[in-house]
């Protein structure tokens, strides 16, 4: 028998132990005076007073002396010590014997200080609201493993207050950002993630089946598609935060489903656009951080200062040496190759530029606005001009990163059908990111989108904040199922 096993077994019997004396160790509820937080900052009030303080809690440490058992309890706001006494605690022989680390517990006494200064409750009932069957890790040594951190996200936030207040900054990120556009207008709406045709991105997506329609449809890798419709249909200030799904690799700044925005602006194009972002920016990350300077690695942003702008074309020929104006796909590809980058994955122009370009996006330190890339890599970008080569979009780009894209959005449907047309001829060609042809989408453009500009960003932008990588942003990312990470790892051990 393993050690967790005796645990669990010595643990059952103390669950058992409380129902034979009639106790339920899961009742429905507890009742509590108020948050540890909350009993701390009204202490003076309480030492020598005859009211009853209810407290709840988890127990994070069991220390006895004879007769005296001494609990440190956390809920979510705080921590606090209760002292329980044979000559004060009813059933107190119970309590010593029912009680462990990692038990939800009720507490009812009166407020003092220890011999020791230690604020605490002195302990009249204390009851086993929840009995945990398993021991939680130490908040010592923590959780080395990361797969069993992202798995089983609870344990490290259990043990972990700074965790726990990252969440808490991340909430204020999302609500910062949705205060501004509400602010400034802008409806907040929900859409599909549903979808017959998946559009937006360059991505590939998740396939699924509608079984009441008898239709497969595809997780939404965008939000954009239905947005522009809304702007079609006469709303001109539209935004949504929800998730999007993109069934491509895993890395420090890619998840498989994610929480973006997407905001669109009828009468406006991308330059207007590029003026609100930087002021919400500034003030969204104020309201997160309380500061406006972050690190990402040995890199300071500062993100309060006036942002670069760089021009794309220039950027590109000055990194090298291939002017764009003039450039076909041959160069680009005996470049590619000459760094030593995957072409086969990357056909056509528009991915090669890109593919390349990446490879001397780290010298952007940023905060700055990369404008008016080649018409290749974006399809549903307008062009800066009529027969222009150029698209009026804008990445925000800090630390070398793509932290949000903007545009004069396409409205003109014949322009778009074109350029399905390409992404058509690519994607038979074996770009599985390539976008798909949307006749329903065309159609809609054919009873007229104003112009508009539009603006997407997602979590990685939070995680770029906090120098963190994007999963460890995220409650729970996806893994691989236990069973599989054994078979995975025996492999790999019989391989070695």
């Amino acid at each position: 028998m393993s050690s967790l096993d005796k645990i669990r077994e010595e643990r059952l019997k103390k669950k058992a132990f409380l129902e034979d004396a009639g106790k339920d160790p899961y009742p429905a509820k507890a009742n509590r005076t108020a948050n540890i937080a909350d009993i701390l900052a009204d202490w003076k009030k309480h030492p020598g007073s005859k009211k009853q303080i209810a407290m709840t809690g988890r127990v994070f440490a069991v220390r006895g002396q004879g007769k005296v058992l001494f609990l440190d309890i956390k809920d979510e706001s705080g921590s606090l010590q209760a002292v329980l006494r044979a000559d004060n605690t009813h059933h107190f022989d119970r309590s010593v014997k029912s009680i462990d680390i990692g038990d939800f517990v009720e507490i009812y006494g009166k407020a003092f200080v220890t011999k020791r200064g230690e604020k605490s409750i002195d302990a009249i009932k204390a009851n086993v609201i929840t009995k945990a069957i398993r021991p939680i890790p130490s908040e010592w040594y923590g959780i080395s493993d990361p797969e069993t951190k992202y798995r089983q996200r609870y344990l490290e936030l259990m043990i972990d207050p700074d965790l726990r207040e990252m969440f808490r900054m991340k909430t204020r990120f999302w609500s910062s950002m949705r205060k501004i556009l509400i602010e400034e207008g802008f409806l907040e709406v929900e859409t599909p993630v549903l979808e017959h045709v998946p559009g937006g991105a360059d991505a590939e997506p998740f396939k699924t089946k509608h079984n009441a329609l008898d239709v497969d449809m595809y997780m939404r890798i965008s939000l954009e598609i239905a947005l522009k419709k809304l702007v079609v249909g006469g709303f001109e200030r539209v935004f949504e935060i929800g998730r999007v799904f993109r069934n491509e690799g895993i890395s420090a700044e890619h998840l498989q489903d994610y929480t973006q925005m997407e905001m669109y602006w009828a009468y406006q194009d991308y330059k207007g656009l590029m003026m609100f972002i930087e002021r919400m920016y500034k003030k969204v990350i104020k309201d997160t951080l309380g500061t406006l300077k972050t690190k990402r690695g040995e890199t300071t942003i500062n993100w309060g200062k006036k942002w670069e702008v760089i021009d794309y074309f220039t950027f590109f020929k000055k990194n090298t040496g291939l002017d764009l104006d003039k450039v076909g796909e041959k160069e680009l590809l005996a470049y590619a190759r000459k760094l030593n980058l995957d072409t086969k994955k990357h056909p056509g122009k528009g991915r090669l530029i890109d593919l390349i370009f990446k490879q001397y996006r780290h010298k952007i330190v940023g905060p700055a606005f990369l404008i008016d890339p080649p018409v290749e890599i974006e399809p549903l970008a307008k062009r800066v001009e009529p027969g222009s080569n150029k698209v009026a979009r804008f990445q925000v780009v800090a630390a070398g990163t793509e932290l949000g894209k903007g545009f004069s959005e396409l409205n003109d449907p014949i322009d778009q059908m074109e350029r399905f047309n390409e992404q058509q001829k690519m994607r038979d060609a074996g770009d599985a990111e390539a976008q798909r042809m949307d006749e329903e989408f065309v159609e809609a453009l054919e009873y007229g989108m104003p112009p508009t500009a539009g603006f997407g960003t997602s979590e990685r932008l939070f995680a770029v904040l906090l120098d963190k990588p994007v999963r460890d942003a995220v409650f729970f990312p996806t893994v691989r199922p236990p069973s599989k990470d054994k078979k995975r790892k025996g492999a790999e051990d019989k391989a070695k």
